[in-house]
């Protein structure tokens, strides 16, 4: 093998590793799968992070955001529905100061986040980090998209 194509292979081998590299660094952005099987989505929205449900889980559960205190918002589809807000990314692993509703109570809670390789912790307050839990959302592949008739609106 020539100087050349040795200096090629050895270029592209580290071409390949620092992508491949990149790609499994943590980070908050991307699609997370959540214990009851959703999918959502953390992605930028204007200069702050937003979290959107990309999909429902299978199964029979409400399709409709039917716990909302606002009885005019009950009829909205979950899927498509943005569910957090206003996160600021202190660095790509953690985000921080934004707003999570939970439409299985119709409870929104101060929230955090933080990615784990696969794992990302989402934790929602009220007040104080302390008084709240922590889920465990795993990444996940982009899912189909929202029905047209399934898409809530913002």
């Amino acid at each position: 093998m020539s100087p050349r194509h040795l200096s090629l292979l050895l270029c592209t081998a580290f071409a390949l590793t620092a992508a491949r590299a990149h790609a499994q660094a943590p980070s908050v952005l991307g699609y997370w799968r959540t214990p009851s099987g959703a999918v959502t989505l953390v992605a930028p929205c204007g200069p702050k992070l937003c979290v959107e449900i990309a999909a429902l889980a299978a199964g029979h559960h409400p399709r409709a955001d039917v716990h909302n205190p606002d009885p005019k918002l009950r009829s909205r589809p979950l899927c498509g529905l943005r569910i957090g807000e206003g996160f600021v990314e202190a660095d790509p692993r953690h985000a921080r100061g934004g707003h999570l509703y939970d439409p299985k109570s119709g409870r929104t809670y101060s929230g955090r986040m933080t990615a784990e390789g696969h794992r990302l912790r989402l934790r929602g307050y009220v007040g104080l980090p302390l008084f709240g839990r922590t889920e465990t959302w795993v990444r996940a592949s982009r899912p189909p998209p929202c029905p047209a008739a399934g898409r809530a609106s913002r």
